[in-house]
């Protein structure tokens, strides 16, 4: 279905969970948040009639995140039942990757071949500073493992962070060298209540970084219409692949094509917006999926041209998301 900027909306991301086995720095506040109550995350099978609904106004691809999805109970049963729903090409999921060496083969056998494993450091001791206690060796065991079992794209996520890992970029993108990894630079976006400004560092450096090295070829011309906003590039003679995702230098607005449902039941069709849709409420009252359709479809119709995120507010601060990244999804 398109949009009324005639943007054709496919593209699905479901966090069925707000849980998470980490806290990381720009995830989470230090003190925490307060954790949605059981009852108020959706059960899978509204997840599953939400998922039934928008298929058939045309998403193709579904995404799973969390928190960290791998924590939530009955995941791999679940992952079956989406896999069984016609008119789905592609279903992928978003871990932290402290589980993934011990549900590689359960993931693949339920039907995901897509994975995206968020990395914000190769050295122990910042990673494990940044995710507040993380084991970085049973990350690298996982993407070990779900390039073994065969999973493939494998797209490792890096958020660059000014005074935190911007000297590893090469390290990273060494690593589309001898694996068929995507490593995919990401901003760092304004979301919750912090300032973040002084750690941004705009994906133009970190590309600037990595070509006074090795030289970049261009593979944007291979896109498909469900492909993500990352433009790709490799780096000559590397297996793998760089993306670079840049939503506050180069928005990508003008071709998003995705909607976001959260663990809470909240549909979003912004990710950096906070106006919301709530369908739980009315799944919980019994609607009919031609119910539920009207309602999915209004905010289709309704999602905005772009962020704000290039706007200043009347007190000259940024303009931010309000929610948390932990609540949304990834």
């Amino acid at each position: 279905m398109n949009d009324k900027y005639d943007r054709d909306i496919n593209y699905l991301r479901v966090s069925i969970t707000d849980r998470c086995n980490l806290r990381c720095k720009y995830c989470l506040p230090k003190e925490g948040i307060s954790l949605i109550g059981h009852d108020d995350i959706l059960r899978y099978e509204e997840i599953l009639k939400v998922i039934r609904v928008t298929v058939g106004l045309g998403i193709r691809k579904i995404r799973l995140t969390g928190g960290e999805p791998l924590v939530r109970k009955g995941l791999i049963e679940f992952i079956g039942e989406v896999n069984a729903i016609d008119g789905i090409n592609d279903i992928s999921l978003t871990t932290n990757g402290i589980l993934l060496e011990a549900y590689a083969e359960k993931l693949f056998n339920a039907g995901i071949k897509r994975i995206n494993i968020s990395l914000d450091s190769l050295d122990e001791s910042k990673y494990a500073d940044i995710t507040r206690g993380g084991n970085l060796q049973a990350v690298l065991r996982g993407i070990e493992t779900v390039n073994r079992v065969g999973f493939s794209p494998i797209k490792i996520n890096t958020v660059v962070i000014k005074g935190f890992n911007e000297n590893e970029i090469l390290d990273f993108a060494g690593m589309s060298l001898e694996k068929p990894y995507q490593i995919r630079f990401i901003e760092l976006m304004p979301m919750g209540g912090r300032n973040r400004n002084n750690q941004y560092l705009s994906n133009d450096l970190v590309m600037s970084e990595i070509q006074k090295v090795y030289d970049l070829e261009s593979l944007n011309g291979k896109r498909t219409k469900t492909d993500g906003p990352a433009r790709i590039y490799k780096i000559k003679g590397g297996r793998g692949e760089l993306g670079f995702i840049s939503p506050v230098s180069h928005h990508f607005c003008f071709s998003c094509n995705r909607l976001r449902l959260t663990a809470d039941g909240q549909l979003r069709a912004c990710l950096l917006s906070d106006d919301e849709v709530d369908l739980k409420e009315s799944l919980r009252a019994g609607c009919s999926e031609d119910e539920l359709a009207r309602i999915i479809k209004s905010a289709i119709i309704n999602k905005p041209i772009s962020h704000n995120l290039n706007t200043i507010d009347e007190e000259y601060h940024q303009k931010k998301c309000v929610r948390e990244m932990s609540t949304i999804g990834g």
